[in-house]
C-alpha cells in the first residue's frame, strides 16, 4: 500500500502462488459480501470457478482538480451500464448479455460469464458528485470527478 498526500492507494490484491484454500477463501468472501448472489450464479453447478468474473476492475487516482475513476467493463454495452452517485459513494452497475443462445452444441469448454454485476466504491468527501463526467468507449468506463475547494478552517469561540 503506498500513500499519497491526500489518501490512501488501495491495491487490488495481486494472484497468489496457487493453495488448496484459495478458492475456499473466495467463495467465504463472496458470500459474505452479497450472501444471495451465490444461489443464482451458474458456476454452483459448475465446480469451482471464480466467482467474482464480472467484477470489473478498477483504477481511483487523482488528476489535477480531479478524482478518476477507470473500469474495465469488457464485452458490456453503454447502454447495458448505469453509473450512481451519491453523497459520499459511487456504483458500477450492468449486465453483460449473451449474445447468442446456442442449443445444442458440443462445446468443450465455456468460461465466458454473463449476468448482472455491481460495485460501490466511497469517494473522497471533497468530491462535487453533481459535475461528474462519464465516457464509455473500448470497454473502458472512465468517470470523472472534480474536487470541490477544501474547506478552510474557520476557529470557533467556546462560551
Amino acid at each position: 500500500m503506498a500513500k499519497k498526500e491526500k489518501g490512501v492507494l488501495v491495491k487490488r490484491e495481486e494472484m497468489q502462488p496457487v493453495s488448496p484454500f484459495a478458492e475456499m477463501d473466495r467463495y467465504f468472501d463472496t458470500f459474505f459480501r452479497n450472501p444471495f448472489s451465490m444461489l443464482s450464479h451458474p458456476s454452483m453447478t459448475q465446480g469451482m470457478p471464480k466467482m467474482m468474473e464480472l467484477s470489473p476492475s478498477v483504477d481511483i487516482f487523482e488528476d489535477g482538480d480531479e478524482v478518476v475513476v477507470k473500469a474495465e467493463i469488457p464485452g458490456v454495452k453503454k447502454d447495458d451500464l448505469d453509473v450512481t452517485i451519491t453523497e459520499n459513494s459511487l456504483t458500477i452497475s450492468g449486465e453483460k448479455k449473451q449474445e447468442d443462445k446456442v442449443e445444442k452444441k458440443d462445446y468443450h469448454r465455456v468460461e465466458r460469464s454473463y449476468g448482472s454485476f455491481s460495485r460501490s466504491f466511497r469517494l473522497p468527501e471533497n468530491v462535487n458528485g453533481s459535475k461528474a463526467k462519464a465516457n464509455f468507449k473500448d470497454g473502458l468506463l472512465e468517470v470523472r470527478l472534480p474536487r470541490t475547494k477544501e474547506a478552510k478552517e474557520k476557529k470557533i469561540e467556546i462560551a
